[in-house]
């Protein structure tokens, strides 16, 4: 019986994937926006599982996310391999010192890889094509004199791989498939059977998203679009289907010959809210009369299809419970912005995370004492241990799910000994709730059904108390928060505008995915 695999392969805050072949081993990205570190990059063999093997910016050399505005920062990656050299191009939007769009470089697509070379370039999302020794940038920008707001263009140059910079003259290639369309984004270039091929993402990265595509039998001119575009959407399908927003697309094709689709999409639960983000799909490709249909026979992206013909290549499932006892924090926790301090230690108390409460607090465009991992599943339960002795009243530390600083809930232990649930909704703090507590060791936890969150909290192992049940969670997507993310789960500590000696102390922290 034939593999089957199940959509989408990777589940949370994954948009804008971008995919490299390398001979049998393929290598993902993802858009990371203001969080550190950035671009996460994944590897497979069989285009299913896939193993995290670092992050591409991982040095604050590279990555200056200081009072990064939510959802700026790191826009749509795309990874390219040639002459024995892995290529990274993407975007900082609203960078302190500097913004733009940059490359950076690495022979192991683990790293390390190097400093950003800055390119003089308009727009964003832009991605590498090489052929025959050169190198072409390949990216989006607003149309000069625009006719309408959004309208957006597809512009080519070429990059000298020795300067790292773009040199000759501009071309304009596409303005995408539709009358009036807007913000045509996400270029990739390919060049298949003696035609290039310009696959674009359009109209917008929300429920009318869509991939088109145009060829050309020459490289900077004579684009036309395939007459049946979109070649993908789920517009047409209505805001209660089960997947939407298909797009921001790349094509891979596998060394035995098929080709294939990542993009990104959406899983709405709750009505039309997906607290998980921008997820990454994968469609099979047919060509037909020189054109790619996406998943044959039906048009759109199914949640499950026979596996690609590739040999299976499972990975070391994570642990559903990180027990810090590594020297350092494992690939899937994230910063907010860019760290300046080292204010967490696995090596003080070992067996332990220790973070040291500052000033900052997660409602504020700075870099806080928080680490935070994905919302991956609908259903979901994640729990810690705590160990705090607050020694001022406005001291915190606990669990927090964050869209962004003014979209979150704080599940907290305070300098008040009490557990207490504080929502922010539009940039306003309510308290919900409190219960008193009299240890200095608490459990926590959180448990979702849905939209519906639960909070818990126990002195004791297993001797749990409510202390709000059934939060409607929905303020924590896109629809209510704006933005690009997906909600992220963590560990938080402040003294939240104080001076402090504090320390909080976590044992472990689990997160699993629970039965409905």
């Amino acid at each position: 019986m034939q593999r089957r695999f199940h959509n989408p392969i990777m589940t949370g805050f994954y948009p804008d994937p971008a995919i490299c072949r390398v001979g049998e081993d393929y290598y993902l990205i993802h858009s990371t926006f203001e969080y550190f570190p950035g671009v996460p990059i994944h590897h497979s063999r069989d285009l299913v599982h896939w193993q995290q093997i670092g992050h591409i910016l991982d040095r604050p050399s590279q990555l200056n996310l200081d009072e990064i505005h939510p959802s700026a920062g790191i826009f749509a990656p795309t990874i390219s391999y040639h002459d024995g050299t892995f290529y990274m191009i993407t975007t900082l939007i609203a960078g302190k010192e500097r913004h733009g769009n940059f490359i950076v470089t690495a022979q192991s697509p683990a790293g390390p890889w190097s400093d950003p070379y800055w390119l003089d370039a308009d727009g964003i999302d832009p991605s590498l094509f090489f052929e025959d020794g050169r190198a072409w940038y390949v990216g989006n920008r607003g149309k000069a004199n625009p006719e309408y707001e959004g309208q957006c263009e597809i512009w080519l140059q070429e990059l000298d791989l020795t300067t790292m910079q773009l040199i000759g003259e501009q071309a304009v290639l596409w303005r995408g498939a539709l009358n009036g369309v807007i913000w045509t984004e996400g270029p990739h270039l390919y060049k298949i059977d003696g035609w290039y091929y310009l696959l674009i993402a359009e109209a917008g990265t929300e429920y009318n998203h869509a991939v088109t595509i145009a060829r050309s039998s020459e490289l900077t001119q004579g684009y036309i679009g395939y007459p049946a575009n979109p070649i993908l959407t789920h517009r047409q399908l209505g805001r209660d289907y089960p997947v939407m927003g298909t797009g921001h697309s790349d094509l891979v094709q596998t060394q035995n010959g098929e080709w294939w689709l990542v993009l990104l999409a959406m899983r709405p639960y709750g009505g039309g809210f997906y607290n998980l983000g921008r997820e990454t799909f994968l469609a099979p490709v047919q060509w037909e009369q020189g054109w790619p249909l996406i998943s044959p026979g039906t048009g759109k992206v199914e949640l499950s299809y026979p596996a690609p013909d590739l040999p299976l290549q499972r990975w070391p499932v994570q642990a559903a419970c990180d027990h810090f006892d590594g020297d350092n924090l494992a690939m899937h926790w994230m910063f907010l912005r860019t760290p300046r301090s080292q204010w967490w230690s696995l090596s003080e108390r070992v067996g332990w995370l220790r973070m040291q409460l500052r000033p900052e607090q997660i409602n504020q465009m700075v870099n806080p004492s928080f680490v935070g991992r994905r919302q991956q599943h609908m259903n979901f339960l994640a729990q810690t241990m705590l160990e705090f002795q607050p020694q001022q009243p406005q001291e915190v530390a606990g669990m927090v799910l964050i869209q962004n600083h003014n979209y979150q809930v704080q599940f907290v232990i305070t300098g008040e000994q009490q557990a207490s649930l504080i929502v922010c909704r539009n940039g306003e703090q309510e308290c919900l709730a409190q219960v008193p507590i009299a240890s200095q060791r608490n459990y926590l936890r959180i448990v979702a059904y849905g939209q519906e969150y639960s909070f818990f909290v126990a002195e004791q192992p297993d001797a749990w108390r409510p202390v709000f049940e059934n939060l409607d969670g929905r303020f924590l997507s896109t629809p209510v928060a704006g933005g690009f993310v997906g909600t992220v789960i963590g560990l938080y500590a402040s003294s939240q505008g104080q001076t402090s000696q504090t320390v909080a102390d976590f044992d472990w922290f689990e997160y699993r995915e629970i039965a409905e």
